[in-house]
């Protein structure tokens, strides 16, 4: 049997068709991919892009699936990011950089780095996804962000195929943005990441519950394991398992309002929390979203969970077209009662 140059080229990628992206997303859409692949290295993503190129198909590149929310069924190739490596390149008294695959786990990354006395990503334990989405999304949780640790990283050019590195500064971050969500939006593939950690930590506590569980747990001088675990338990107690009901997270941004809005707002409503921002006052998006009524709120397989009403939840049988509609429910409710815009954090396929 004969077998034409695009032929052999669909074998030797492993390239599979009408695969079920139920297992990719945490949100558990069952929808369909036309064309799968793993990419384990930076060849198998060139040659990913050059035969989505060749069938003239799009791309979509999967991490953890842990920030996406699939409304229909992808008519193209889905690449699932599993490069991966943990390596120590620099060492000094002081600090340590550590280049990490786009594919490593977030969270067995974080506990890499606990185990071997690396600080400034223990704030950021159980966040779910991947290692290459957390600069794209500049994560952050309970007073710490990305960009704090963040040194630079390897990307391949989707259009010319080629390798660039990226420095901190060209990375544009900002809240819960970086330039590949702006400016050079599905333009990179991200590869490989560089993080630049502490030797002699700097605990960070001030931020949420994690005083008041340390207290509990009779910890007084807390060390980065310490933290790490208070910050698993504090997210286990308000978050739903993705595993066990679908969901993204958090689905809204906070959202940064003027000081002068922020004090109308406290007149009318006097216990609105509020914490100073660059360009005003940040206000929690959960506390908008219960204010509004809609904590606990179930509509047929979706709804709002129960004890975070930041998240919202696929039941079981669910579709992202509904959540969709219901994020944008909410968002008006929100609008109409605070003056307020809500934006999704999740991207919608």
């Amino acid at each position: 049997m004969c077998f034409t140059s695009q032929h052999r080229f669909f074998a030797a990628m492993n390239i599979q068709e009408n695969i079920s992206l139920l297992p990719y997303n945490t949100f558990g859409m069952d929808k369909k991919a036309r064309f799968f692949v793993r990419a384990q290295s930076d060849k198998d993503v060139i040659d990913a892009l050059l035969f989505a190129r060749e069938k003239g198909i799009p791309l979509l590149v999967l991490g953890g699936g842990s920030n996406i929310l699939l409304t229909k069924d992808w008519e193209g190739l889905v690449l699932k990011m599993e490069i991966k490596g943990i390596q120590v390149e620099d060492c000094s008294e002081d600090e340590v950089l550590v280049k990490v695959g786009a594919g490593e786990n977030w969270h067995e990354f974080v506990l890499f780095c606990i185990e071997n006395g690396y600080a400034g990503v223990e704030n950021l334990s159980l966040i779910p996804g991947t290692v290459g989405a957390s600069p794209m999304q500049n994560i952050g949780a309970y007073g710490v962000e990305i960009k704090e640790v963040f040194d630079s990283l390897w990307a391949i050019e989707r259009s010319e195929l080629a390798n660039r590195r990226f420095s901190w500064e060209e990375c544009a971050f900002g809240y819960r943005e970086s330039v590949f969500k702006s400016a050079l939006k599905d333009q990179y593939i991200i590869t490989q990441v560089w993080f630049r950690l502490s030797k002699k930590p700097q605990i960070k506590t001030s931020y949420g519950a994690i005083q008041d569980t340390l207290k509990e747990l009779g910890i007084r001088q807390p060390s980065i394991r310490d933290v790490s675990e208070a910050v698993i338990q504090i997210r286990r107690s308000k978050l739903p398992d993705p595993a066990e009901i679908g969901n993204a997270g958090s689905f809204f941004k906070n959202p940064t309002i003027p000081a002068d809005h922020f004090e109308r707002l406290k007149s009318e409503y006097p216990n609105i929390p509020g914490f100073p921002a660059e360009e005003g006052t940040k206000v929690p998006a959960a506390w908008l979203i219960e204010q509004a009524g809609w904590k606990g709120k179930r509509f047929g397989s979706i709804g709002v969970h129960a004890k975070q009403p930041l998240v919202l939840v696929n039941y079981g049988g669910g579709e992202g077209k509904d959540i969709v509609k219901l994020s944008q429910d909410i968002q008006a409710s929100v609008k109409e009662r605070f003056g307020i815009a809500l934006h999704p954090e999740v991207n919608f396929i």
